[in-house]
């Protein structure tokens, strides 16, 4: 069973022999496990199952969210002399150079919590200054004093030798708090990233092990998803929260893909709309860009994860008129409690009001009928929005022109989003395939893929559902770092250190019970001097100096063929084989013109009637006449005048804008 906890609804995916099921249940925010917890009683209902008789593989956004409240525990930072400002020194580099109010993100570690230590590692691992035991007590009885939750250790070159953390972390053992040691964590160099990472761990302990340990009680085999597409078991997601800081959305980039593969679409961007927020992704050549430089509410994270841009653009976002009476869409949202004006329990004018309004909900209802929606009282407050626009502009603005700028504003942001990830990065979207799912993304997806010049759209069977689907699918992934630093005169050491990083994943994963495994090796390489490096996979035979020319040549448009090389690090990625889930096969058909009724909505150029399908009527080969609206459980699809649509034969949808 795949559970996707979002901001407006918890999705529930299940397989059972070739059969696959979906339901959702609202979110409970105050305590996502709730939700959890009611979708695993009603299957083990429904099925006559036990708990243990269901292994369930979860996607959350507890760790992020925390992050972006600032939410987590009271956090101790314990470092090398003279580094205990490092935190808050950071970078050279600045996000906003020339803003003379830019506001800093409030850290991680209170003041007065970041403790130095008279220690000296250097680089090559040797001791030059010896620990001071006595310093090490009286830190242990300042923090017992000072209350705190969790403790973050990060010495000075720790990863090329822990000596000095681990005696760290068995004195800080008797405080009974959780503890995070870099060299655990993220045994690499770089000592910002590194604390700020072990730091952001040490932050999220005490929060997910209480989550994890109430949904234990019910769910004995659980999994959770990491930010790197796979996922780990539940102890080591208590132990190491940070992997799951991008948990949700990585399942619904492994869900695209695996729709992806079989049509033989290799080069896409990722759509994701919920009802918080939009997680765009680029996949080229059949694989998702990974980056190791993820920033999460102003904290680096240095974690391997799926680089994925996410926007505050939902359907639940909430449409405001600011002080200068320009409209704004988002970030807010209003989430699940009190959620939408049509939801019947606020007055917020949202997205998902503005489309119900234009009536692009076709039936005017959620999950197949089971979630009415009251037009009445989004209607009332996108007049109230309305009003508000009126005002500034000095002139009547109606229901229906509020409603239609809402949605422009919220398809200006994702249309931004979408271009961060590839015309920025060098693609052209009009090479890719728009893979929309999520439960609002089919209302916005072909008005975004005209505005990128975006060739083809597909819509998956169940959309709403996709991230439960990319979590369910998704293999259990164990990875291992360490920094080498190699010259070409050791490059022949590299082999050892693999296989040493190897062994260490097969036992852990062996212990998970996962016997089938397979193992991908990677090196990160620069020229001597570089500040960063290219990370390259690793082949048999591979001169990694000759690999690297070409792919700095590739990357930069000029290659240094005469300067040295050396190896910065090695990982090795070991994945865990799980049993995949049947692929339920739609049935080939002779193409037919699919039967609808007509409902009236409103575009740009004025109201028109539109043919409403129900998916579940949709068979392979159909196809469907535009203007159109196509309903199912999940998701609903708007189709304008001027595209083409058909279901191929694996039952997706795909639309020719």
């Amino acid at each position: 069973m795949g559970v996707d906890a979002g901001g407006t609804f918890t999705d529930f995916i299940y397989s059972i022999g070739n059969e696959i099921r979906i339901f959702k249940l609202p979110s409970t925010p105050h305590d996502p496990s709730r939700a959890v917890l009611e979708g695993v009683r009603r299957i083990c209902s429904e099925l006559q199952l036990a708990p243990d008789e269901i292994e369930v593989v979860h996607g959350t956004t507890v760790g992020t969210n925390a992050l972006l409240e600032r939410r987590g525990a009271r956090v101790a930072f314990v470092t090398t002399h003279g580094f205990e400002d490092l935190l808050i020194i950071g970078r050279q580099a600045r996000p906003h150079l020339y803003d003379l109010n830019v506001t800093r993100p409030q850290p991680l570690v209170a003041d007065g919590l970041s403790l130095g230590v008279r220690e000296r590692t250097a680089a090559d691992g040797t001791t030059l200054e010896p620990l001071d035991d006595d310093q090490v007590k009286e830190i242990v009885r300042r923090l017992r004093e000072a209350k705190v939750e969790a403790v973050a250790v990060c010495l000075l070159f720790s990863f090329a030798n822990p000596a000095h953390e681990r005696k760290i972390a068995a004195a800080l053992s008797a405080l009974g708090v959780p503890l995070s040691v870099s060299h655990r964590i993220l045994p690499e160099y770089r000592e910002y990233e590194r604390a700020s990472t072990t730091v952001a761990n040490a932050y999220l302990q005490p929060l997910m092990s209480r989550y994890i340990e109430r949904l234990g009680r019910d769910v004995p085999r659980l999994r959770i998803m990491q930010s790197s597409g796979g996922s780990i078991g539940a102890e080591t997601a208590a132990t190491e929260p940070v992997r799951t800081v991008l948990s949700g959305p990585a399942g619904g980039v492994v869900g695209a893909l695996h729709v992806a593969r079989p049509i033989g679409a290799r080069d896409i961007i990722t759509f994701d709309m919920g009802g918080t927020s939009t997680d765009v992704a680029l996949c080229a050549d059949g694989e998702v860009h990974t980056t190791r430089e993820m920033v999460v509410s102003g904290i680096p994270i240095a974690i391997p994860c799926f680089e994925i841009h996410t926007v505050g653009a939902g359907g639940g976002s909430v449409a405001r008129v600011d002080r200068g009476g320009s409209l704004r869409v988002g970030p807010e949202s209003a989430g699940a409690d009190p959620g939408p004006a049509c939801y019947g329990k606020s007055d917020l004018p949202t997205v998902t009001d503005a489309n119900l309004v234009l009536g692009r909900f076709g039936d005017g209802a959620l999950l197949g009928g089971a979630f009415p929606l009251d037009v009445g009282r989004a209607r009332s407050a996108i007049e109230a929005l309305a009003r508000e626009l009126s005002a500034a502009a000095s002139r009547k603005v109606s229901v229906e022109e509020a409603a239609l700028g809402i949605l422009r504003v919220v398809n200006a942001n994702m249309e931004r989003a979408i271009r961060a990830v590839s015309v920025e990065r060098g693609h052209d979207p009009r090479r890719f395939t728009l893979v929309t799912f999520g439960g609002a993304g089919g209302l916005h997806a072909v008005a975004l893929a005209r505005a990128l010049r975006i060739p083809r759209v597909i819509v998956p069977r169940d959309p709403g559902a996709l991230s439960a689907f990319g979590v369910l699918a998704a293999d259990v992934v164990r990875e291992q770092t360490r920094t080498v630093m190699l010259c070409e005169e050791r490059f022949a050491d590299i082999e050892a250190l693999f296989r040493e990083l190897e062994e260490q994943n097969a036992r852990a994963l062996e212990r998970e019970g996962f016997a089938r495994q397979k193992h991908t090796r990677f090196l990160a390489a620069r020229y001597r001097g570089q500040s960063f490096e290219l990370e390259l996979r690793w082949r048999p035979k591979m001169n990694p100096a000759k690999t690297f020319h070409r792919a700095h040549e590739m990357r930069y448009g000029y290659a240094r063929r005469g300067s040295p090389v050396e190896i910065v690090s090695v990982r090795v990625r070991s994945v865990g084989i799980v049993e995949k889930i049947a692929e339920q096969k739609a049935k080939r058909m002779r193409a037919r013109r699919a039967s609808a009724q007509r409902v009236n909505v409103i575009f740009d150029d004025g109201a028109r009637p539109c043919n409403l399908y129900r998916r579940e009527d949709l068979s392979p080969g159909a196809r469907l006449v535009a203007p159109c609206i196509v309903t199912e459980y999940s998701s609903t699809t708007l189709i304008p005048a001027g595209a083409r649509a058909y279901v191929d034969r694996f039952g997706n949808l795909v639309i020719e804008p």
